[in-house]
C-alpha cells in the first residue's frame, strides 16, 4: 500500500462492509438513504456517535474531494494529522451534510479528519490498494482457479475415506 496507515486501510474496508450490510441483499437503496440521512441529522445536531466509521458512513456519499493527492498524503498518519488542512480538501454537496461536518470539526477535529480520510480511501481504492484489478490479473486468477479444479478432478480415492463407510453393513 502506498504509505497508507494500516488503521485507515482497515477503517476503509470496514466502511465498505458497513455499507453492504446496510444496503442488504437485495439492495434496498431507500433504507440506506434513510439511515444515512438520520446519521447526518444526528451529527448536524451535535448528537452523533463518536466513531470514525459511523461518521465516514454518514458522509461518504456527500463529500467531494477537492485535493485527492493531499488526502492521500495525509493518510500516512492515523493518530496525528492536520485536521484543518484535511477539512480544506473537501466540500459537501448539500447544506445539512456541511453542517454535520462543521459541527463535528468544531467539537472533535480529529474525528472529522479521520472520517474524511476513511471516506476518501473507500471511494478511491484503486489509488492505494495493492490489489491488481486489471484484466490480465483477473485472467491469471481465473486460470489458477481452473487449474486447481482440474487437480481436484484428477485425485484418486485413497484409503483415507474407508472410515466413512459403515463396516457392518445393513444387519
Amino acid at each position: 500500500m502506498k504509505n497508507i496507515h494500516p488503521e485507515f486501510a482497515y477503517q476503509s474496508r470496514e466502511l465498505g462492509i458497513q455499507i453492504e450490510d446496510t444496503l442488504g441483499d437485495p439492495p434496498d437503496k431507500k433504507n440506506y438513504a434513510r439511515v444515512v440521512k438520520t446519521l447526518i441529522g444526528e451529527y448536524a445536531s451535535g448528537a452523533g456517535i463518536d466513531d470514525v466509521n459511523f461518521f465516514s458512513f454518514a458522509l461518504v456519499e456527500y463529500l467531494q474531494f477537492t485535493d485527492p493527492a493531499g488526502l492521500l498524503a495525509q493518510s500516512g498518519q492515523y493518530d496525528e494529522g492536520d485536521a484543518d488542512k484535511v477539512l480544506k480538501m473537501v466540500s459537501c454537496i448539500d447544506a445539512e451534510s456541511m453542517l454535520a461536518l462543521e459541527t463535528v470539526a468544531a467539537s472533535d477535529p480529529e474525528l472529522a479528519r479521520k472520517a474524511i480520510i476513511t471516506a476518501f480511501l473507500f471511494k478511491n481504492q484503486k489509488r492505494w490498494s495493492d490489489e491488481n484489478h486489471s484484466l490480465d490479473s483477473l485472467r491469471e486468477e481465473e486460470d489458477r482457479d481452473e487449474d486447481e479444479d482440474e487437480d481436484e478432478d484428477q485425485m484418486e480415492a485413497g484409503h483415507d475415506i474407508d472410515h466413512l463407510f459403515d463396516q457392518r453393513g445393513d444387519e
